[in-house]
């Protein structure tokens, strides 16, 4: 496996390479956004369902933890508050577009990279009368690599994007009831 890889990359081109490092970045930016905000994410969702079991209970306070306390000031205004969950959801939301155009644009880089590839397998037998499908082979499975390497990075993209998704819709509940069960108080 580890020759394959080495023969594969000592006869790439620069195209190749650059597409590979283009869809590494695209892989590492996803990983570094995906931990990033889901540990931002649960930690606010576990902040907002906590602040809003305090609002149901015999309590009924705002907790200091929740993140609409601190923006709000513990004010009862509904627009203040509605600015405040906006304002909660921007924030909480930072960076997961760029899940979405990693997971949209990947495997396009990778086509590019195998249409190159491609390409170039075809140049090399150019010059020769007779080719069999032996000598095409490897080289077009070659070059459909860069296809892999875009799929794979959009599916680990899109995943992500959608779990991320997910968790601010769910934060997103937590803040809209507390906001209403506060707006009910008054």
């Amino acid at each position: 496996m580890i020759t394959t890889l080495l023969n594969y990359l000592a006869n790439s081109s620069a195209i190749t390479y650059i597409v590979l490092a283009h869809l590494s970045i695209y892989l590492i930016v996803t990983f570094w956004i995906f931990f990033y905000r889901n540990s931002a994410l649960k930690i606010l969702i576990n902040n907002e369902r906590k602040a809003l079991e305090a609002l149901t209970s015999r309590e009924s306070k705002f907790s200091p933890l929740s993140a609409l306390n601190k923006c709000s000031n513990n004010s009862n205004s509904k627009e203040l508050l509605h600015a405040c969950e906006i304002n909660i959801i921007k924030d909480a939301s930072s960076g997961i577009s760029w899940m979405a155009i990693i997971a949209s644009t990947s495997p396009f880089v990778g086509l590019f990279g195998t249409v190159v590839g491609i390409l170039e397998a075809f140049a090399k037998f150019a010059n020769e009368t007779k080719v069999s499908f032996t000598v095409i082979a490897p080289a077009i499975s070659e070059a459909l690599v860069a296809t892999a390497a875009g799929i794979l990075v959009a599916i680990f993209a899109y995943t992500f994007h959608q779990i991320l998704s997910r968790k601010v819709y769910e934060l997103n509940v937590f803040l809209k009831a507390q906001s209403e069960i506060i707006i009910a108080k008054g």
